[in-house]
């Protein structure tokens, strides 16, 4: 059975269409972004129970290139690429993890970690990158000019792009604000090769520039407004559900940033909706940083305006964006969500970060803004604590070292509350007992 996929404006005035291998990334007509629809008479053919059958049997299975979370659902991504030009590191099927002791803590019994940064590159952007450098393979393939691939990044998209061109071949370069990413990150792509630009500017600063080389055919846009991105990050939201045996959970809570994710996950969860796969639809809770919160600020006005803003110095560097490109994406997918959106104070997500961690987590800031939103939101009511709840985690902690460390060192400009500092002492065994005996009698009186 032929399936198909193409680009079309997300202005339903407009609704203009291309194929996916032109390179363009806004309407010609109107300007407005993209989105990847799909044939979904096509797809409708075949039920929802054999549509289950079909990803249950691939999942991690040995199979090229099914075995991927994301190209387990080729047919649901990009049904017409040819297999041979697949960049697949076997990304996806990442730990749906219980947080039980952390749930525990907040009166929740159903709190779930998506540990989307156990990943090639370390977080999830992988899911999207895989489907945008396979669809520059093919158009290279097919004659169409690309010389590099090109991304302004505030960490996570440079590791990710580097690391799939590094796979397939293809020279990529990456914008970088200068001094604000942390080495983990900036070695990522130095590593992998690609040609690394640091720039005396924000991630704004960035995209604007990356936005205006990439006018030049011969270098292909990866940001997520080019909504190849989404077709790959959409699957996080189908893998929750398939994990929990088809069940929907009742609330999503994701950080926000340049706010593409936040499209992708409602767009996987429609489709799964369209197709009979589920019945309902979670809420989806969008998390921010309070110093970059311009989607927050628009929420306020039940999003009648929305006022771009410059993002303030944030521990969540990786949502430090003040001007989202997919802001029009995400305020659609929240209206269809019956969506909420928090932020969260420096303190507030270090906090969270670090008690998470504490149960068996091992959290990045942007996770600790995502924690911190849903401490805030049981507190005010909004989430009920019988609700199945899921965050998503959206890279490894090991990628933020400095951090952690900072945190737990004290050197902050907020008191740490859950810092845990090494405790100095003498080679002695009678200082090492000692030590031992009150730090456990601590314990003791803390668990009491």
């Amino acid at each position: 059975m032929k399936y198909r996929a193409w680009f079309q404006c997300i202005n339903e005035q407009c609704s203009e269409r291309y194929p996916l291998n032109t390179i363009i990334y806004r309407c010609k007509a109107c300007d407005s972004l993209l989105e990847v629809k799909h044939d979904m008479q096509a797809l409708a053919r075949r039920d929802a129970k054999a549509w289950m059958k079909l990803f249950e049997d691939r999942y991690k299975s040995n199979q090229w290139p099914y075995g991927s979370g994301v190209w387990g659902k080729k047919e649901w991504i990009l049904p017409q690429i040819a297999d041979e030009n697949i960049v697949s590191l076997y990304e996806g099927s990442t730990n749906l993890f219980w947080a039980e002791r952390f749930g525990k803590m907040l009166g929740l019994q159903n709190l779930w970690v998506k540990l989307c940064g156990n990943s090639h590159s370390g977080s999830f952007k992988d899911l999207g990158m895989t489907v945008l450098v396979s669809q520059v393979k093919q158009m290279i393939s097919e004659g169409a000019p690309i010389q590099a691939v090109a991304c302004a990044s505030t960490g996570d998209t440079s590791a990710a792009l580097a690391v799939y061109c590094a796979a397939a071949g293809i020279q990529s370069i990456v914008l970088l604000p200068k001094g604000k990413i942390s080495t983990a990150q900036l070695v990522q792509p130095i590593a992998n090769g690609a040609l690394v630009l640091s720039l005396d500017t924000d991630f704004d600063g960035c995209m604007r520039v990356v936005k205006e080389i990439t006018k030049d055919e011969t270098i292909y846009l990866a940001n997520s407004m080019n909504s190849l991105r989404i077709e790959g990050q959409k699957t996080v939201g189908i893998e929750i559900v398939q994990q929990f045996d088809w069940e929907t959970p009742d609330v999503i809570i994701i950080p926000g940033g340049n706010l593409g994710n936040v499209s992708a996950l409602g767009s996987g969860l429609l489709m799964m909706r369209d197709l009979g796969l589920i019945t309902k639809l979670p809420r989806i809770v969008v998390a921010q940083a309070e110093r970059a919160n311009p989607l927050y600020r628009s929420y306020l006005n039940n999003f009648e305006s929305f006022e771009p803003m410059e993002a303030g110095k944030t521990l969540a560097s990786a949502i430090q964006i003040g001007n989202p490109v997919s802001i029009e994406k995400a305020i659609r997918t929240l209206r269809q969500f019956n969506g909420v959106v928090v932020d969260a104070t420096e303190q507030e997500l270090s906090d969270a970060a670090a008690l998470g961690d504490t149960t068996g987590m091992f959290n990045c800031p942007h996770t600790g803004v995502a924690l911190a939103a849903l401490i805030k939101l049981l507190k005010a009511g909004t989430i009920d604590k019988a609700e199945h709840v899921v965050v998503i985690s959206t890279a490894h902690g090991l990628k933020f070292t400095d951090f952690k460390v900072n945190y737990h060192e004290g050197a902050t400009d907020f008191p740490c509350r859950y810092s845990n500092k090494p405790i100095e002492l003498p080679p002695r065994v009678d200082a090492v007992k000692e030590a031992l005996h009150q730090a456990l009698e601590k314990r003791r009186t803390i668990d009491g």
